[in-house]
Parts: structure tokens; sequence; C-alpha cells
């Protein structure tokens, strides 16, 4: 049994770990993927889990047996017999007479509604039928019969049970309902046959809600698709997750697929790799010609190198390598292109405080579009007093743009300063060639969390300055790219030099250096 808590817990761990069931129960180590199941589904239908449990309060059929004596013996009064006794409820009492001593409760016919709905046996085990076998709440299946949900669960209670606790009552013999004209009598048998026929529709229901889960989870696939549709690959994976849950005839008859071809795609599956040497050959080809091939370009060369192969292998392998050619970007421009390196601590932490010069640097790339193209601006911001003490403008945001302005900052340093250059997560200071220059040159890298500009406020604030006071409200029709490099490169220089800032005491950075002896 779990607490509330450990419930909890574990169904929110699963919305964070995107529905992985095995990642959950790994982490926690508990519960079951099928308990785990039950939790999630009760979490989305209600908003949240029960806070505890009940359990339904079982009398014994000598309880049961003295309170209908009591019943019968005191003037057949309901509420009498329970003061007396102290149990059941009303209800509860109403039910064990009409299950053990039909005929007997007394009914108030002038407390009877006027048009009231009378319920056959028949209309009564049809509508348990439905709400054992339903799918949604219990309410709806009530409406759909024209009753209440109270009333839904009294039929259950009572013809579920009724084969049990009638032949203990002593000189009860009677094997059927007091059944009014035209009703079927009760059929012990027939409702044990039911609830096998009941209980075998809901574990084929669970079944065909975990293969949709698997197909989601597994194949990566939207589960509206149709199960029959996916390919014999797909649906074998789905039997390999699902497997041990049951039973491999059924899945296979589930997922429509023959047992010969689950036993192919199976030794297909754990075979080895028939194209390793072809994947290392295309990586090569890949490399040598600067990663611009496309599948026919590539056939031809391991044509020509005597590898024979197919086109559609060659386009298949290059898909599953990721040897794609460059295209056209239809979106604005993002350095992020994921983790292709390890990626740094954000040793910075937003502290952007620096007491002297060079201690610590922050860099960024950002973009001004104007009608005859784009231009890219690297620069290296000193912390000390918020300056680009180096930086590089270009018409493309490469690893060279990011590389030559921090070559040129590290060639202002001095003997034995090592600042900490903080970035974001771009690709560009994810290459090999920006990790080089900071390991050779002994400098400390520190990185912000992905997506997260605030991390970086320092060098975002510095352009947001600079666009404001150079970029925005100007009309750069006409102007050339190469005009555009020029102003831009002004305005850096005027900006170190001569334009003045509050927090400087009104000096330029520049000035401000030489008053401290920190320039000349």
């Amino acid at each position: 049994m779990y607490s509330y808590e450990d419930r909890t817990k574990a169904v929110k761990l699963l919305i964070r770990y995107e529905m992985s069931y095995a990642g959950t129960v790994s982490e926690l180590g508990y519960p079951s993927k099928k308990a785990l199941r039950a939790w999630y589904k009760e979490y989305i239908e209600y908003g949240e889990l029960h806070r505890c449990y009940s359990k339904r309060q079982q009398f014994t059929i000598e309880q049961k047996q003295a309170a209908i004596g009591y019943y019968l013996e005191h003037g057949k009064n309901l509420a009498r017999t329970v003061r007396a006794m102290g149990y059941p409820s009303k209800q509860a009492l109403s039910t064990w007479l009409d299950a053990l001593m039909p005929g007997q409760r007394k009914i108030c016919h002038g407390k009877t509604r006027e048009g009231r709905v009378e319920f056959t046996f028949e209309q009564k085990k049809a509508a348990v039928v439905d709400l054992c076998a339903r799918k949604g709440p219990a309410k709806e299946v009530a409406d759909a019969h024209g009753t209440s949900r109270e009333a839904l669960y009294r039929w259950k209670h009572g013809l579920l049970s009724e084969a049990e606790v009638a032949p203990a009552m002593p000189g009860n013999d009677k094997t059927s309902h007091d059944n009014k004209p035209g009703e079927e009598p009760f059929d012990p048998e027939s409702a044990k046959a039911e609830i096998e026929r009941l209980k075998q529709d809901i574990f084929s229901l669970q079944m065909e809600y975990d293969i949709l889960q698997a197909t989601i989870d597994v194949v990566k696939k939207d589960p509206s698709v149709d199960s029959v549709k996916l390919s014999n690959r797909e649906k074998t994976l789905i039997i390999g997750a699902l497997r041990h849950l049951y039973p491999l005839k059924m899945l296979i008859q589930a997922l429509s697929i023959s047992s010969s071809s689950y036993y192919y795609q199976v030794n297909a599956l754990t075979a080895p790799d028939k194209y390793a040497g072809l994947r290392l050959q295309m990586h090569m080809i890949w490399a040598e010609n600067q990663e611009c091939y496309g599948y026919r370009p590539m056939y031809q060369c391991l044509k020509a190198g005597s590898t024979y192969v197919s086109e559609k292998v060659v386009r298949r392998v290059m898909a599953e390598e990721g040897l794609c050619v460059r295209a056209k970007k239809t979106k604005r421009y993002n350095s992020y292109q994921g983790e292709i390196t390890p990626a740094p601590d954000n040793i910075i932490n937003r502290d952007f405080h620096a007491s002297a010069p060079n201690e610590k640097w922050v860099t960024d790339v950002t973009e001004f579009r104007i009608p005859a193209g784009k231009v890219y601006l690297s620069p290296i911001i000193d912390c000390f007093d918020q300056s680009p003490i180096a930086w590089s403008i270009g018409t493309s945001p490469s690893s060279e743009l990011t590389d030559s302005s921090l070559e040129n900052a590290i060639s202002m340093l001095k003997e034995g300063e090592r600042p900490l250059v903080h970035s974001d997560r771009g690709c560009t200071y994810r290459a090999y060639s920006w990790i080089g220059l900071i390991e050779s040159n002994d400098l400390i890298r520190s990185m912000s969390a992905k997506g997260c500009s605030p991390d970086n406020a320092a060098c975002e604030g510095y352009f947001g300055r600079l666009k404001l006071e150079f970029f925005y409200g100007r009309d750069w029709r006409g102007v050339t790219t190469g005009e555009f490099i020029g102003a831009l490169d002004d305005y850096l220089h005027w900006y170190n030099e001569k334009r003045i800032k509050k927090s400087l005491g009104w000096l330029s950075p520049m000035q401000y250096r030489i008053s401290l002896g920190l320039a000349a």
C-alpha cells in the first residue's frame, strides 16, 4: 500500500520523464508499470489522486441472519433494526432481504412517486454488464440506462453476491428470484459465466491500452495510428516490450502479424549489422568531400571503390547515420545545434561583477538584418567596465568569427592573467577550435543553461544598448554590407573611447581605465 505522497511523486516523475514507465520505475524502485498506469489514468481523469483507500465493510452470514431476524420480529422497520443492531445501512439491509428472503421486505407504496420506473431483472443485468465493461465514468452508464449511479452499484453487488449468500440461509432452498410475471429466473451459473466474460473483456481492453502506450514509448508513433498498418519491425518491437505482461500468441493476434514474420524480425534485430563496414566507408567519403555529398555522389564514390550496393541502401544508411546535406535555412538563425561537445558548468552564475580588468569576459553573437543582407557581430565584453575589448564583424555566424574575436582579446592579456570566458550554448562555443583556444591559453570556460538568456545578461544588455543607439530607428536602405560593417566598427570605437557612462563616473571605458592607472 503506497501513501498519497508516494503515488503523487510517481505520477509527476512519469510526466517529467515524458511518459517513460520503465525510467520512472527504475528511478523510484516502485510500483509496477500496471499500477503506475492506473495512478496516471486516475490523475488525468480527476486532477488528483485519492488520499485514502476505503474498503467495503464485510458481514458474516450469521450477522446478516441476525439483522434479518430482528427485522422480521420487530415490525419490519428498517430504521428500528439499524438502530438496535448498530449495522448495516438501510440500503444494505434492503439488499440482504431481497437476496436472502425475497418477498419479506415491507414496501411503503404510499411514498412511491407517480410514474416511477420499475426495472426488470434483464434490464438490471444489462446495466451491470455495461458497468463492468465501461471505459468512462459510471455516471455515464447510469444515465444511459435511466437510473442513478448508486442504484447501478446496488444492482451490481446484489446480482454478483446472490449466488454465494443465498444457499447459506437455513431453510432457504430457493434458487431463483421471487420474479415478477414475464421475468426469467436468476441463474447463478450464468452470472458466473458473465463475470468470467467481463474479466476477459477487461484483460483485452488493458492489452489494447498497453499496445497503444508502447506505440508511443517504443516506436514513437502517434497513438491514433492503426496498429495493423505498422511495419512488421515496429510490431516486433512492441511485442518485445509487452511480452512479459501478455502471452505471445495474444500479442501476435492483436497486432495482426504472422508467427513466421515475427520470428524473422526477431532474428533480424539480433543479427550482426551487415552494413557496419559500409557505414565506416561512407563516413570517410563524407569527411573527405567537405560533407556536401548527397546519396547519388556517395553511390558513385562507393561504386568507384568496388563497393556495390543499391542507391536505396545508400540513402537509407545515410539517413540512419545523419549524413545530411546542408540546406538553406528557412527560419531565423539559432546557434544552438545540440550537445555536440560536453558543456562546462555555469561558473559565473550570473555574477558579472569584476574588481579588475580581464577577470571575467562574456561573449555572444548578434545579428543585424539590413536590406543588403545580414551582418553578425561577435564581441568580447569585459565585465570590469562593460566595454568590448575585442570584436569581429562578418556576414556569417561561423566559428571563424567567434575565434578571431577571442584571439584578438587573448593577444592583449598580460602575463599571469587567466580570465573566465562565459558564453551561451551556441555551436561555435562548442566547436573544437574554440575549446582549443581556451585550453591552449589556460583560460576558464563557463556556459549558460540551455535557452536561458538571463545567464548571459551582461552581454545581452550590451547588445540591447548597442541596437537601441546604433541600429534601431535608422534607414539602412541603400547601405551595403561593407558600409554597414564600417559604420558598426566606428560605433564600437566610439563606445570605448568617448561614450560616457554614469556607472563609470560619467567617463568612457577608456577614460575610466586611464583614471585608475590601468591604461596609458
